[in-house]
């Protein structure tokens, strides 16, 4: 597979209860969903090409993990607590990343990592 051929990303966080986790995205990412293309599915631009999709699948929900780059991980967290939403504790790699979890009604994990690597 030519990696030069992809040109986007979408994570899939399956939920029981579309209205309640739409709500607390809404709440996470400070802003409604940017496109409702059908019932049952919210999506997030986050990135050019990158996007969160909340979509109603109770066999699944709960069993999503998405990671989410962010500049500062410091922000993130003020921005969390600006929004009321709990968080876990700041986690660092020394040298390598900086992360943090935040868990959505159903137990999805939507986890924000910071680059500290000094690398590309």
């Amino acid at each position: 597979m030519s990696n030069s051929n992809i040109n986007s990303v979408i994570a899939v966080v399956p939920v029981k209860d579309q209205d309640t986790a739409v709500g607390w995205y809404k709440k996470l990412f400070g802003r409604d969903a940017d496109i409702v293309p059908m019932e049952g599915v919210a999506e997030w631009r986050l990135a050019e090409n990158a996007w969160i999709q909340v979509t109603a699948d109770t066999e699944r929900a709960g069993t999503a993990t998405a990671i989410i780059g962010v500049n500062d991980i410091e922000v993130q967290c003020s921005d969390f607590t600006a929004s009321n939403v709990p968080y876990g504790e700041v986690v660092e790699y020394p040298g390598i990343v900086k992360m943090v979890e935040v868990i959505d009604p159903d137990g999805n994990k939507i986890v924000f990592v910071q680059d500290i690597s000094g690398g590309a």
